[in-house]
């Protein structure tokens, strides 16, 4: 039996590589813990340009894994630029 779902044209959150997002939201945890919930929207967009710039540039030369949070840099990046894509959208 096959049902009818209208929803050929919604985001497709399937695509997700939940992995890698499970990641991305361990790095938030570890800043929640470390600041406070949210911080990160109190705090400048151009240090995080350049905490973004310092996690690439240390995977690009080799480093993987951040020293001081265990996670990858990539995933720190990634936060670092939903930060920037944020403050974007919600700034004046």
């Amino acid at each position: 039996m096959k049902g009818t779902k209208y929803d050929t044209d919604k985001p497709r959150w399937d695509l997700l590589p939940i992995e890698e997002v499970e990641e991305v939201v361990k790095v938030l945890t570890l800043g929640a813990d470390k600041y406070e919930d949210w911080n990160w929207t109190k705090v400048d967009g151009t240090r995080y340009y350049s905490a973004a710039m310092r996690h690439l540039c240390s995977w690009r030369k080799g480093e993987l894994i951040d020293e001081e949070s265990g996670c990858s840099h990539l995933s720190h990046a990634v936060c670092c630029l939903l930060f920037l894509m944020w403050k974007d959208n919600n700034d004046n």
